[in-house]
């Protein structure tokens, strides 16, 4: 039997143009259980807790709370602190304070494991605390479910993103490269593919982290598109690295020395443009330079680093992706307080079991399952280390939706 109680909610991590309609799910169920007291929204996550740092969430007006639902970003703030045991230690003294048995915690796999080790002490402890992550990830890269919420509505982001800087690029030829989140998987890069609806579409080339990232393999890709259409959109990770798999030859370490690091150890990538500056003068000083020694033409090079702009940006939010997220928050609580198989905290994830009509269901799943581990972009849809198989984008479009087909003259 589920216990009486009070429930805390945490949002952890980069935020997503979807993480409040897992938010919503939260509130919106608990508020139907009458075992569930008060509903208790912690402010920037963690740090909200230790801090006794909450904003009541019981009956909030249906209207505020799609209002919030629509809107991208952490409605109750995010963090990147990384708890230790005697950080969670605080964090179970606040949970006995405040009479917390449920925690729901929505983010990715860092989010995962402190949950997992939350969990684990209050179980060490005797505090019948049940905890459910929420899966949460613009990166895609969680373990054990068939996609993130938050990818749908970034991918789409960067789809039409490249839509719209391939008919820049047509018009004004040249080589154009876009930097696009991904520090160790490829899956928001790759989705840059479902901008083409014909051959000679950009982008041209996709460069991901699961592949080694060779620098004369790249000039030589370029210059092989370059030749046949006059013109060459690029798309490329901000984690693509010299051998794929170690952390320690990244691209970006090469263009620029140090920077700064998170409380879990990962060099910041996004937030600069070292590596499009990096890669557009690569292309500038071979390329260009033969160009023009050979034809006196110019080649036109530039890049951009789509940033933080994926992350939160409105309107371009995926009806898939807002109703999964929705869905999965609610799931959560429901697992939370039925416990499937034996699971008092756990995890949800989603599995596909149609692709025509598309259909997900949810299922509950161990914290260890998801913890820390990342999901790279499987092998086998990248094509000579620079394209995306047919398979991917049969895979991605259902999550990122319907997109424009554009008129073209010439």
């Amino acid at each position: 039997m589920s216990a009486k109680g009070n429930a805390a909610i945490g949002q952890s991590g980069g935020p997503t143009a979807v993480i409040n309609q897992s938010l919503v799910g939260v509130i919106e169920e608990l508020g139907r259980q009458p075992q569930i007291g008060r509903i208790l929204g912690a402010r920037h996550g963690v740090r909200g807790i230790i801090n006794g740092d909450f904003v009541p969430l019981n009956n909030l007006s249906a209207e505020l709370l799609e209002q919030v639902a629509q809107t991208p970003s952490s409605a109750l703030g995010s963090t990147r602190d990384k708890p230790d045991e005697q950080y969670c230690v605080k964090l179970l003294e606040s949970f006995k304070k405040h009479d917390v048995q449920y925690f729901f915690y929505i983010g990715g796999n860092d989010s995962a494991d402190t949950a997992r080790i939350v969990a684990e002490m209050a179980a060490k402890s005797g505090h019948p605390l049940r905890v459910y992550h929420v899966p949460k990830t613009i990166d895609n890269d969680l373990r054990t479910t068939d996609h993130c919420p938050g990818y749908g509505s970034a991918a789409r982001f960067v789809a039409l993103a490249l839509m719209g800087d391939d008919l820049d690029n047509r018009s004004l030829k040249g080589v154009k490269i876009d930097i696009i989140m991904g520090r160790d998987a490829g899956w928001l890069t790759a989705a840059s593919a479902l901008a083409r609806h014909e051959d000679t579409d950009g982008p041209h080339l996709i460069y991901v982290p699961e592949v080694d990232f060779s620098e004369d393999k790249f000039l030589a890709d370029v210059d092989r598109v370059y030749t046949k259409l006059g013109r060459c959109v690029v798309a490329a990770s901000e984690g693509i690295r010299f051998k794929a798999g170690d952390k320690n030859s990244l691209v970006t370490e090469k263009a620029v020395q140090g920077g700064e690091v998170d409380a879990h150890g990962n060099k910041q990538l996004s937030g600069t443009g070292a590596l499009g500056d990096y890669l557009s003068d690569l292309v500038k000083n071979k390329l260009g330079a033969q160009l023009q020694k050979s034809t006196g033409a110019k080649m036109r090079v530039r890049a951009d680093t789509f940033g933080y702009l994926q992350r939160s940006f409105p309107t371009i939010v995926s009806p898939t992706d807002a109703f999964e997220a929705r869905l999965c928050g609610a799931m959560a609580v429901r697992y939370a307080l039925s416990a499937p198989e034996g699971l008092t905290s756990g995890s949800v994830a989603m599995r596909r079991v149609s692709e025509h009509p598309y259909k997900i269901e949810t299922f509950a799943t161990a914290l260890g399952n998801v913890a820390r581990q990342t999901k790279p972009l499987d092998a086998t849809w990248v094509i000579n280390g620079c394209d995306v198989a047919a398979d991917f984008v049969t895979y991605a479009k259902p999550l990122v939706g319907p997109l424009p087909i554009p008129g073209k003259l010439i």
